[in-house]
């Protein structure tokens, strides 16, 4: 049975942890680091995990969850690095942390030290996450296996090259608050228009939970979608014409080129 520690309790921490269970790893198959005593001790108490420092969870793992913030990644290496020369078991290291390449990590770890760089986004936590994959230069397919296949506990997984990663960070990455922002601003529109706010939110959330089914499940296009519940001269047609008028088109792409390009000054030197 493999065995995970997850170092950073928050909410992608949790997630992860959450899934696996789920997903049938035994919680005294899971450790979490994480320096909020209070958050450490919330998570042992919901799930039934134990709780350690760095240096006792990496001495029986077999796959080290990196969940902190992108700032605090080098101080978490700097104490892996300390402990892993000394361990009899092969770490692999796997970040969930935005704009880190596996490069800084093996430069950081022992030689051929094993690491899987992941880009995730907060639908994990309700199990219909995106987990986009891919692995450092000394990471093997059985460790790419496995590393997708407890990711796939919390959503669906698909294995990228390195390089399209901060692409993929500003498309899936930061895509869910687009998404939430574009429903706020429905709403919004809906009251304006003089619906009360509980039927706009009612109306706009199934709207686009059901059409989101629609394009997943029926097999058709986006464009064909459209189309289909577009009549020539009518409403929707007046709609999408007012979005092109106001740019929408150019917007998303600017929005996308923005995020990435934030995704790569992340990149710490080397």
């Amino acid at each position: 049975m493999t065995r995970i520690a997850v170092i950073g309790g928050g909410q992608m921490g949790e997630a992860l942890i959450a899934g696996t269970i789920k997903g049938g790893l035994a919680p005294e198959n899971i450790i979490v680091c994480e320096n909020n005593a209070e958050r450490a001790f919330e998570l042992t108490k919901r799930y039934d995990i134990l709780a350690a420092e760095i240096d006792e969870a990496v001495e029986s793992a077999d796959y080290v969850f990196i969940a902190v913030r992108p700032k605090d990644v080098k101080a978490v290496l700097q104490g892996l690095s300390e402990v892993a020369p000394n361990l009899d078991n092969e770490l692999v290291v796997v970040s969930i942390a935005a704009g880190i390449p596996t490069a800084f990590y093996e430069n950081q770890l022992s030689a051929g030290a094993p690491v899987v760089r992941v880009m995730p986004n907060t639908p994990m936590l309700v199990g219909e996450g995106v987990c986009a994959v891919s692995a450092g230069r000394y990471a093997r397919p059985e460790h790419m296996e496995e590393v997708c296949r407890l990711l796939g506990e919390v959503g669906t997984v698909l294995e990228v090259p390195e390089a399209d990663m901060d692409t993929v960070t500003a498309l899936s990455g930061s895509g869910p608050a687009y998404f939430f922002l574009m429903v706020k601003a429905m709403v919004e529109a809906g009251v304006s228009m003089g619906l009360t706010r509980q039927v706009a939110t009612q109306l706009t959330v199934g709207t686009i939970s059901g059409s989101a089914k629609m394009l997943q499940d029926s097999g058709k296009s986006a464009t064909q979608l459209r189309e289909a519940v577009t009549s020539p001269g009518g409403t929707t047609a007046a709609g999408l014409r007012a979005f092109e008028d106001g740019g929408f088109r150019s917007t998303v792409y600017n929005v996308l080129e923005a995020a990435a390009k934030k995704s790569e000054q992340l990149r710490p030197k080397m």
